[in-house]
């Protein structure tokens, strides 16, 4: 990458040159952003994740640019046109929609008015037009008639269709009418005619006008549903004269001969080439804008959905609820294996509600149950009321746990090669159960895209947020470490440095050769390199080697400085594992090398105090109302406890135990402004609500958080 793509992509991030250039070079050397954030941190001057992500984003898009750069310049040298000047100019750009404004007038196009015009032989008039000190121009434009122009009239009216292309085809034109509507264009939606009864769900939507600059993402991306939808019809609109005001200054000089003919051909080309054409550009750019937007918020809930409480290695008996078809009970042991299943039907229209009271007692028993996790879909909150019913021997946790993406799950390939010889039914009750025990490893196995935490997800860019949500699953994945002997595929698939076919050889060499017994011994697995070993090493753990920093974060490649550090202390290395007060008294300074800096060093002295500590929360218990199970049992001024569910940009969406989730709107989060609710609350949160409006009919609930 050259120094000017470098300074770029700083000035662009506010980073230093020198973070930009090294965390490149990383990447090209095969890094990952995990693996740089974490064990490359003298390099890049301790640069997080999310910098680090965007130099790689950056680099990205610049390497796009290059490829169009070099599409453009062949095209531009086949017709002939490519002087010295202008390659240095395509060269020297760095955005793309600049790039193309340049490359407009030499862009392959079809026959236009202004072609036709130029085909007639008119283009030398549309010249003297455009130098604007000819006084006679109809004697000029006599010159240019023959049997295919006509008359003066034609001739000049050709020309000024030539001299329209021209505008548009102007940088400096089309960056005004750009910058005009960016700033001062208004959004309209407009109902279709006779589709207000179909539309009835975009009423808010029929007749509505706002600022295009204030407009936010997801009233954006509603909008273009409903006009995807076909009931609504959305349009720019802005002050015309404000921009064709500008665009005279910019082409009509002050002692012009023909002003009225430039402006003439001015106003036509605003109205029929540069306006339809930014307006496409401008719409184009805000949907974009509010897919990042969706994509960033779906991505915060993401992260805090993977990163959730586990209740660690527990035998649970999971149920995933319902009615009709009864209730799904699986009982599995501490890691999470498929011990005894079976359906119960305590809820009408059987209501075997002694028999199955029993049969749960008699699996908590037989099985030493620990804790009971509740699907929270259909009959959760009559399951969960007679859970509560069941005379148990011992104190047993229950936990209502989302079924978000366990229907997907259930029936995915997945689910059917790790469960072949069950249906659904059982495979979504034991990923119920399997994450209450560990959120992460139970949620990487489904679709981020089909975890309910998403802001208009189906209407965003999908590559862009696949590998958005991808970047956040790795990240977390990497973050938390993983039990490389516990581990599915679907985990190790995230870990840095593996993938799918890595991660696969490593099940296959385990299930071969047993549990790894040291970090050394993942150079055995098939296919797996020195780069590929540097970067996967640190974030796998091996609870039960003979090294006890293969269970930390400790890279391999530091192992030799602990040594030393355990070396100088005179002590053996688990002395000093776990010893907070030994390990504040050793001098990183001493251990300070021209690859190894204070960063590395602090957080290998914070690894050894703590090896192997999950960063996640301990879970609690939560508790809805008694007596709340459906929406006609609420009455406004009620306080409630609840559950967050989702956050968007307007608000957070609170399950209260009933069928509807509740709307706390942003502005009734706080007795202050906030621009994000992420401020005030974050997913999966316990809180207490106040509801504040209710509509039964449209089975809406309005719930505030600073009234609670």
């Amino acid at each position: 990458m050259t120094s000017i793509e470098i300074n770029y992509i700083s000035n662009s991030l506010g980073l230093l040159p020198i973070q930009v250039e090294n965390t490149i070079e990383l990447f090209e050397q095969g890094a990952t952003v995990p693996f740089i954030a974490r064990y490359r941190k003298e390099r890049t001057h301790s640069l997080d994740e999310i910098a680090i992500a965007d130099i790689q984003q950056y680099k990205e898009k610049l390497e796009e640019l290059a490829k169009r750069k070099i599409s453009i310049l062949k095209t531009i040298e086949e017709q002939g046109k490519l002087s010295k000047e202008l390659k240095e100019q395509i060269n020297d750009i760095m955005d793309l929609q600049a790039l193309e404004d340049l490359y407009l007038p030499y862009k392959p196009k079809r026959r236009t008015k202004a072609t036709i015009a130029k085909e007639k032989g008119l283009e030398p008039l549309a010249k003297m037009i455009m130098k604007q000190n000819n006084h006679e121009v109809n004697s000029s434009a006599s010159r240019f008639c023959n049997a295919e122009v006509k008359n003066e009239e034609e001739a000049i009216d050709g020309a000024l269709n030539i001299i329209a292309e021209w505008i548009n085809e102007n940088s400096i034109a089309r960056e005004i009418v750009r910058d005009h509507f960016k700033r001062q264009s208004f959004i309209e939606s407009k109902v279709v005619k006779k589709k207000e009864e179909e539309g009835e769900k975009y009423s808010n939507y029929f007749e509505w006008k706002e600022p295009l600059h204030r407009c936010p993402s997801h009233r954006m991306l509603a909008m273009r549903r409903g006009e995807k939808d076909g009931i609504l019809k959305l349009s720019l609109t802005t002050e015309n004269e404000k921009v064709l005001d500008r665009l005279e200054r910019l082409f009509i000089k002050r002692d012009s001969s023909v002003p009225e003919l430039i402006k003439e051909a001015i106003e036509d080309s605003y109205k029929r080439l540069l306006m339809p054409s930014i307006c496409t550009e401008v719409f184009k750019l805000s949907k974009e804008s509010a897919d990042q937007e969706a994509i960033r918020v779906f991505a915060d809930n993401l992260r805090q959905l993977l990163l959730s409480a586990p209740l660690g290695q527990k035998r649970i008996l999971a149920i995933d609820p319902g009615f009709r078809t009864g209730c799904k009970v699986v009982c599995l042991d501490n890691q999470g294996k498929l011990l005894h299943n079976e359906t119960i039907f305590p809820h009408k229209p059987q209501a075997e509600y002694q028999k199955a009271l029993k049969k749960i007692a008699q699996l908590t028993n037989a099985y030493k149950v620990d804790a009971i996790a509740i699907g929270n879909g259909t009959a959760s909150r009559e399951t969960e009321s007679f859970i509560k019913r069941v005379p148990f021997e011992k104190d047993i946790s229950i936990f209502m746990v989302s079924e978000d993406g366990a229907s997907i799950y259930s029936a995915s390939k997945v689910a059917r090669d790790e469960f072949p010889q069950y249906d659904v039914t059982v495979r979504g009750a034991i990923s119920i159960g399997r994450r209450l025990m560990d959120p992460l490893a139970e949620l990487v196995k489904i679709d981020p895209q089909s975890i309910g935490v998403g802001q208009y997800q189906h209407d965003v860019d999908q590559k862009q947020l696949k590998e958005g949500l991808d970047r956040v699953v790795s990240s977390c994945v990497n973050s938390v470490g993983v039990n490389v002997n516990t581990a599915s595929k679907h985990l190790l698939n995230y870990v840095s440095g593996l993938g799918p076919t890595l991660a696969q050889n490593i099940i296959d060499y385990r299930n071969e050769n047993g549990a790894f017994s040291s970090r050394k011994e993942l150079k055995k697995v098939k296919r797996m390199g020195e780069k590929a070993f540097e970067q996967c090493a640190g974030f796998l753990r091996i609870d039960n080697s003979t090294n006890a920093l293969d269970n930390s974060a400790v890279h391999p490649e530091a192992y030799p400085i602990v040594d030393k550090m355990a070396k100088d202390l005179k002590l053996p290395l688990e002395k000093i594992i776990g010893n907070e007060e030994i390990c504040n008294d050793i001098d990183i300074d001493k251990y300070v090398t021209k690859t190894l800096g204070r960063p590395t060093l602090e957080d290998i002295i914070d690894e050894l105090q703590k090896p192997g500590v999950d960063p996640r929360e301990e879970i609690e218990e939560f508790k809805f109302a008694e007596n709340i199970f459906k929406i006609e049992d609420i009455t406004i001024g009620m306080t409630l406890p609840g559950i967050v569910t989702n956050i968007t940009k307007f608000g957070a969406f609170v399950d209260i135990g009933i069928k509807q989730q509740g709307l706390v709107h942003i502005s009734e989060m706080a007795d202050r402004f906030i621009s994000d609710p992420n401020e005030i609350v974050k997913l999966h949160q316990h809180i207490n609500v106040k509801v504040i409006d209710i509509d039964i009919q449209r089975k809406r609930l309005q719930l505030s958080l600073k009234q609670a």
